[in-house]
């Protein structure tokens, strides 16, 4: 009799562990994100990691480390290359001295569905493995485009064209190429924690910045004026380490591609919503908007475009890969 009952405990025990083994052997990702966590792109990355982690529930959890704070914004990308985190939601065009092609993607016309569409996506993340050892996921809150934001009224010159010599500029990796070869400015380079305090302080009196966000961080605070026309894309990606990627259940990764995808529609549409409420949210501040006549627009577009397909073509030859120039900016950066 007690034989019986030890071999039933035994078998429950088994049986206990069992069940229990599929939540053991779960995949695990660590992520984090480029922006501070108040920041509207860096919520809208929480909010694919929540749909991601209720989709893969039982088969795989992404642990969220933090943001820049956790680890630099710029050190983020190389991070996931190395295999220190996992997942990283960053901007392209801050590791593009190593995948030039990001350029593109900052340059770009099209959003990200159009992108996954003509294999322009598959192609930069055929790249990005080659160049970096790190698997593009997804492309998302495509749609956005960049202002220039200002303490100040902005000139024009007798042509139209924006005047800013004597302001100070903010410059970053995604956009100096055009504030210093086509508009001149001498670029401050700060990272987007640093802009707040260099506004209040007077140290810069323009930042570039994209459409939406710059009352999330209270820059709306200082600068008064946005000039149109918009330019480039948001070139937000979420990259992680090939290594990971492989290593992942064939399962996982379904699941990651889909919500990937799934996301990158609905963030598109929601931020295209978003960015009307804060344009209306910004006019009622008080922050006025400087208009460059049509010509002068179409100089503007078009230089900031050139400037950083130029600024590729030319990482490219020194890199000696060439080869998908013109795919990467036919499927990414039509005209």
């Amino acid at each position: 009799m007690k034989l019986g009952v030890t071999l039933t405990a035994a078998a429950l025990a088994i049986g206990a562990a069992a069940l229990a083994a599929p939540a053991l052997a779960q995949d695990k990702l660590t992520a984090t994100h480029v922006f501070p966590a108040n920041f509207v792109y860096s919520r809208s990355f929480l909010e694919f990691v929540k749909k991601a982690n209720d989709a893969g529930k039982g088969v795989f959890e992404i642990q969220v480390r933090g943001g820049p704070e956790a680890i630099g914004g710029m050190q983020q990308a190389p991070a996931a290359r190395d295999g220190v985190v996992d997942m990283v939601y960053s901007a392209c065009a801050f590791y593009a001295a190593t995948v030039p092609e990001c350029d593109a993607l900052a340059a770009s016309t099209i959003d990200a569905t159009t992108a996954r569409k003509n294999g322009g996506l598959e192609l930069l993340n055929q790249i990005h493995q080659k160049r970096m050892g790190v698997y593009l996921l997804g492309w998302p809150d495509s749609g956005i485009r960049f202002n220039l934001w200002s303490t100040k009224q902005p000139r024009l010159d007798a042509q139209g064209n924006l005047d800013i010599k004597g302001f100070k500029v903010r410059g970053h990796p995604i956009y100096n190429a055009f504030l210093s070869n086509y508009l001149g400015a001498q670029v401050i380079t700060l990272n987007a924690p640093e802009v707040y305090t260099a506004l209040e302080r007077g140290t810069i009196d323009i930042s570039a910045w994209t459409q939406i966000g710059i009352m999330d961080a209270n820059w709306d605070r200082y600068l008064k004026f946005r000039i149109d026309p918009s330019f480039f894309s948001t070139d937000l990606v979420i990259i992680l380490n090939l290594k990971k990627w492989s290593s992942l259940s064939q399962k996982s990764r379904d699941i990651l591609t889909r919500v990937a995808i799934e996301h990158e529609q609905s963030s598109e549409k929601a931020l295209a919503a978003l960015r009307v409420k804060e344009y209306a949210e910004l006019d009622k501040r008080g922050v006025k908007v400087v208009s460059l006549p049509p010509d002068a627009s179409k100089r503007y577009v078009e230089a900031a475009r050139s400037e950083s397909l130029k600024r590729m073509k030319e990482r490219m030859e020194k890199s000696g890969g060439m080869e998908n120039y013109d795919r990467v900016v036919k499927l990414l950066s039509p005209l």
